[in-house]
């Protein structure tokens, strides 16, 4: 036993974390949401959500070097100062709503912002300060409540129609970024347990692996053709989620 789990869940909670980094290493988005998603359907999204943050900020620092200079620093000034301010609220909300609403928050956040984004949704006057401060706010609620900051602020770059190269590296710079921030809040409410630490320790590895998996394909060719596939599968996890929420007793 480890975490809590026996050998047939160790090894499909590794799977789906690698499964997860790869898409991660290659779109720059995605790993929690699936991570969380796929965890939460056979451990508590309390355990789930900080180990799953924690495993992220050693993939984002693996990445960093390569996305540096990339990274579009203005938007991304204006997106932490939203997030920093609802970051708080949305770990509240994780430590206070049972297991079975925040199993079926975390699928449905997850489906919609994954509809969102494969109907091709765009954002009038994206490019202003406010819209920016705004997708920040949503990002820091969705981060701190379910750790899938990224994907409201991956919608919020596709409903730009943002450059592809810039856009992933400004999300996994934000994501280390706000990780760390979040780690350091989800400690003091307490919610960092030698459970989460156990689990986070046990998908280090694969995390680390799948991430750079990703990244050479990344490297390979542009992420659009692999785009609606993650989409998919991100929809068809949170899907199942949403059923088991919803059916147990």
């Amino acid at each position: 036993m480890f975490a809590g789990m026996d050998s047939t869940m160790l090894a499909i909670t590794a799977l789906v974390v690698f499964m997860a980094a790869i898409i991660r290493g290659y779109a720059g988005f995605g790993f929690a949401a699936m991570a969380v998603a796929g965890l939460s359907i056979f451990l508590p999204p309390t355990s789930v959500v900080p180990a799953v943050l924690l495993a992220e900020i050693g993939a984002g620092l693996t990445l960093l070097p390569s996305v540096w200079r990339q990274t579009d620093w203005f938007q991304l000034r204006w997106i932490l100062f939203g997030a920093l301010i609802a970051t708080p609220l949305g770990l509240a909300l994780l430590a206070s709503l049972s297991s079975f609403t925040m199993r079926l928050v975390i699928s449905s956040v997850i489906m919609l912002a994954a509809a969102l984004i494969w109907l091709g949704v765009r954002i009038r006057n994206g490019g202003q300060r406010r819209s920016i401060f705004s997708a920040g706010i949503v990002s820091g609620l969705a981060n701190g409540s379910a750790g899938i900051g990224g994907m409201p602020l991956v919608v919020f770059f596709l409903s730009k129609d943002e450059e592809t190269g810039r856009a992933r590296a400004t999300v996994i710079t934000y994501a280390l970024l706000l990780d760390i921030y979040t780690c350091t809040l989800a400690a003091g409410e307490g919610l960092i347990t030698g459970e989460v630490l156990e689990l986070a320790f046990l998908i280090l590895l694969p995390v680390g692996l799948g991430t750079l998996v990703g990244s050479l394909q990344f490297a390979r060719r542009p992420p659009e053709s692999f785009r609606k596939f993650t989409l998919a599968l991100l929809m068809l996890i949170s899907g199942g989620g949403m059923f088991r929420a919803l059916n147990q007793p």
